[in-house]
C-alpha cells in the first residue's frame, strides 16, 4: 500500500521524527515497509533521515514499539485544513488530550531503552584480571633430578592457573635451576600460594623467586 510520492512524505517529515507521537511506533513500521526503495537524501533529507533511523531498530526492537497508524491522507495540504479546521472549533480542541498521551510513549519508550541497555550491559563478560609470571625454582643440588622436580612443579593445578614453557638455567658449580612460566587469574591465584605449593616438593626443591611479573 502506497501513502504518498517521496516528495509528499519528505515535506511530511520535514517538522517530524516519526510519523506519530514523539517515539517510534507500528505506523513507522508500515510506512518502512511501504516503501520500495532507500529514498535519495539529496532530493529528499527528511525522509532520507527517517528512513536511516527507523531501518537502525532490529527485529527486537520493532517488535516492542507502540501501537499507531499511518494516517490517510500525509499531504502537508491536507495537515494545514485539519489544523486550521479544528481551530476554528473551539469546543471539540483537546489541548491536553494528545500531549498526555504523547508523553506517556515517550517515557515508556524511554524506559524501555534504559531496560535493554541494562540488560545488554549484564550479559557482557567482565573483564578478567590476569598475570603473566615466570618462575625460578632452585634445586638443592646439582645431582636433584630435575625431570622429577619439574613433574612435580606442572602436577600442580588450580582453577585459574596455566602452565607454560620451562627451560634449565645454569647456576654455577653445575647447578641448574628451573625456570617456569605460568598464567594465572590474579582473583583465583596469587603468588603465596604458588610458591608454597611448589616448596611442598622438598626432596627437590630448596626455594622459588618471583624472576619476572607482568599485567596482562
Amino acid at each position: 500500500m502506497s501513502f504518498g510520492d517521496s516528495e509528499t512524505l519528505n515535506e511530511y517529515l520535514a517538522s517530524r521524527s516519526y510519523v506519530t507521537g514523539y517515539v517510534p511506533s507500528k505506523a513507522d513500521i508500515t510506512l518502512l515497509a511501504s516503501l520500495t526503495e532507500k529514498p535519495a537524501a539529496d532530493k529528499y533529507p527528511h525522509l532520507a533521515r527517517w528512513y536511516n533511523h527507523i531501518s537502525s531498530f532490529n527485529d527486537g526492537e520493532r517488535a516492542s514499539f507502540v501501537a499507531g497508524e499511518v494516517p490517510s491522507d500525509m499531504s502537508s495540504k491536507s495537515n494545514g485544513q485539519a489544523k486550521k479546521g479544528n481551530d476554528s472549533d473551539d469546543d471539540d480542541l483537546d489541548l491536553f488530550g494528545d500531549s498526555e498521551s504523547e508523553d506517556e510513549e515517550y517515557k515508556a519508550e524511554k524506559e524501555r531503552r534504559i531496560k535493554a541497555y541494562q540488560e545488554k550491559k549484564a550479559k557482557k563478560p567482565a573483564l578478567i584480571a590476569k598475570s603473566s609470571i615466570v618462575l625460578d625454582v632452585k634445586p638443592w643440588g646439582d645431582d636433584t633430578d630435575m625431570v622429577a622436580l619439574e613433574e612435580g612443579v606442572r602436577s600442580i593445578t588450580m582453577d585459574g592457573l596455566l602452565w607454560g614453557a620451562s627451560k634449565l638455567v645454569p647456576v654455577g658449580y653445575g647447578i641448574k635451576k628451573l625456570q617456569i612460566s605460568c598464567v594465572v587469574e590474579d582473583d583465583k591465584v596469587g603468588t603465596d600460594i604458588l610458591e608454597e605449593k611448589i616448596t611442598e616438593f622438598e626432596d627437590y626443591v630448596q626455594s622459588v623467586d618471583i624472576a619476572a611479573f607482568q599485567k596482562i
